[in-house]
């Protein structure tokens, strides 16, 4: 049996996994109040906003996928769209070639607060007062902040001191950031959603509330400060003031909304991701390119094997993923067929490939945007804001007392005056006694996106500069679209019944992460009957940068990867001698991965939460 930093949790009653204890905890608190996974997955997402919100907020995104015992696994998008004056035109109108990665040019309509809304009501049993009292305790009455929080706090204070002033008042307490140890407020936002239940309370029943409760952040007090703080001009990461586009009528007319997962059939595993709008299909490419046998688990070979598929993979990200319908639309199935994948599999070659290599799905021709093409020859962009999302793991200050940080991509990105700065992600996966599951990756609207909204206590979101200022492509920027996002939770089924539901923050790496993890819970040996959660979180674990990357400046370096320095030298050695430029990072910089299963057979239920950045915890009895 495999050394592991933590056991795989088992029990019978309901197991919680999230990127934060306090998270975890309260959706144990509501699994023990009688409640079901989706209002446990609900009360744990909002605390997340409360004490991770350099790394998500109401205003942010979230896909969540959802097994319901004897049921369909679907897909409830909380990705909101492009507001309808976000056009190509007017963003070069602006003299602009990306949209800005902070302010509010980059900010979708906001989505996660309607999809939670939606999966509460839809199937959920609590009240909406039920699920919000835990993020209210902890806004209203404090929470220690973890490190993360505190040091990125202090690589915007002076933004915040000079420019984005209701952020000062918010996190800069004092006129200094909050410190671990120390209790912190968010009293505004406690004050939003004590204002928002008051205005619900009269609606009459628990549905007609949550109705309500959407009504009042589409069209009421939430919608109208949205709007104000959208037309206020903003320093951005362009260096210069901007208004938004976001408007009244934006936000009224967009809902989250259901649809079918992507599904990809492995070794009697079925893998269910959110469609091509996400990077979630990414990971079914990359099994689909796996040849019938692999090499050993965790040889030279089965890594170069990995990093090659993932370079693929992410190339056709590149050129045909967009939220984008009818004969234009994203061609999955070609994507996903064993002809295209058998013709892409011989590519994969002895040696690293440095070549951004797109295909030809069903005879189309792939386009590549032109900021792609000249990164993908030039590395034109590419600098420690360009490669990836960074991890709260893979920040300059070591994820563990007395570890080096050797990977120069991986930290939390230094600050310049123009906010120029990225936020991560979360991560929540639940099940509980009946058989229900949950998996969600909640993102954007981080602290350091935009301006705190003054009269909410949170701000806008960015994702919006994930799309192209180029029109034609799959993810060009289009009003009443959503831009492709990174965030790609997952449920696993095994012989047709939903086993596992997991998934990891860390932008264009999430996908990456998530293989390793998947295969080593499928290709490795059981533990106490069950499967090796923990064992596969703890693995040495790695990703490569060789494909435009998704945020604000979009670059990449061709032939890059970084491995934990747990990662056996013998690995390491064999992988430069095929070429590959590796980073040898710390031995825990790789990764936030939570899981949750479910054995079909015995009922036993089982969790595991990431070590690395001393914050994931996985609950349940």
């Amino acid at each position: 049996m495999q050394f592991t930093t933590r056991p795989t949790l088992s029990g019978t009653f309901g197991m919680v996994a999230s990127t934060h204890w306090l998270a975890s905890q309260s959706a144990m608190a509501v699994l023990e109040d009688g409640g079901n996974a989706y209002d446990a997955a609900v009360a744990g997402a909002f605390v997340l906003h409360v004490v991770e919100p350099h790394l998500n907020g109401p205003a942010g995104e979230v896909p969540i996928l959802l097994a319901p015992a004897g049921g369909e696994v679907r897909v409830l998008c909380g990705q909101g769209v492009a507001p309808a004056g976000a056009t190509v035109a007017h963003y070069k109108g602006l003299g602009l070639d990306l949209v800005p990665g902070t302010g509010p040019l980059a900010a979708a309509v906001p989505g996660a607060f309607d999809a939670w809304m939606l999966l509460l009501r839809d199937h959920g049993t609590k009240r909406l007062a039920d699920v919000l009292k835990y993020a209210i305790g902890y806004a209203a009455d404090g929470h220690p902040p973890v490190e993360r929080f505190t040091e990125t706090v202090e690589t915007v204070r002076e933004l915040f001191e000079t420019e984005w002033t209701s952020s000062a008042e918010v996190y800069l307490p004092g006129g200094r950031p909050p410190r671990p140890g120390e209790l912190f407020r968010n009293l505004a936002l406690a004050a939003t959603w004590k204002r928002l239940l008051a205005e619900v309370a009269g609606a009459g029943g628990r549905e007609a509330e949550i109705e309500a409760a959407r009504e009042v952040w589409r069209t009421g007090f939430v919608a109208e400060a949205f709007v104000r703080q959208a037309a206020r001009p903003t320093l951005d990461t362009s260096g210069r003031h901007h208004t938004g586009t976001l408007t009244a009528a934006d936000l009224a007319d967009w809902s989250a909304s259901y649809e079918a997962p992507a599904t990809y059939d492995w070794n009697g595993w079925t893998v269910c991701k959110a469609g091509p709008w996400s990077q979630g299909p990414v990971l079914l490419q990359q099994l689909a390119l796996l040849p019938p046998e692999l090499p050993r688990y965790g040889s030279a070979d089965y890594v170069h094997l990995l990093i090659e598929g993932c370079k693929l993979a992410m190339a056709d990200r590149e050129a045909w993923y967009g939220d984008s319908e009818g004969a234009a639309g994203v061609p999955l199935a070609d994507l996903l067929s064993p002809s295209y994948n058998a013709a892409r599999r011989e590519l994969i070659g002895d040696e690293a490939s440095f070549e951004l290599r797109p295909g030809g799905p069903g005879g189309r021709t792939p386009r590549l945007s032109a900021h792609a093409r000249v990164a993908a020859v030039e590395g034109e962009g590419l600098d420690a804001l360009g490669v990836g999302e960074p991890t709260v793991a893979k920040s300059p200050a070591s994820p563990v007392p007395g570890e080096p940080d050797t990977d120069p991509l991986s930290g939390e990105p230094a600050v310049g005056a123009d906010g120029g700065t990225r936020g991560d992600t979360c991560h929540l996966d639940v099940v509980d006694r009946w058989g229900n599951m949950v998996s969600a990756t909640p993102s954007g609207g981080w602290l350091q996106s935009n301006p705190v909204v003054p009269e909410l206590g949170f701000p806008l979101g960015t994702r919006l500069q994930m799309t192209w200022l180029e029109e034609g492509l799959p993810n060009s920027l289009t009003p009443g679209r959503r831009p492709r996002t990174t965030l790609t939770p997952s449920i696993a089924l095994r012989d047709g019944v939903p086993v596992m539901a997991f998934g990891t923050p860390g932008g264009d790496q999430q996908d990456q992460w998530q293989l390793h993890f998947f295969l080593a819970v499928a290709l490795r040996a059981p533990v106490r009957g069950g499967l090796d959660l923990q064992g596969a979180i703890d693995a040495p674990n790695w990703h490569n940068d060789s494909f435009p990357g998704s945020f604000f400046p979009r670059g990449m370096r061709a032939g890059s990867v970084t491995v934990e320095s747990r990662t056996p030298a013998g690995v390491v050695g064999e992988l430069r001698r095929r070429g590959h430029d590796v980073t040898v990072g710390g031995p825990w910089s790789e990764g936030r991965l939570c899981a949750v299963a479910r054995d079909p057979e015995t009922g036993v239920l089982s969790a595991a939460a990431n070590p690395r950045g001393a914050q994931g915890y996985a609950v349940g009895r």
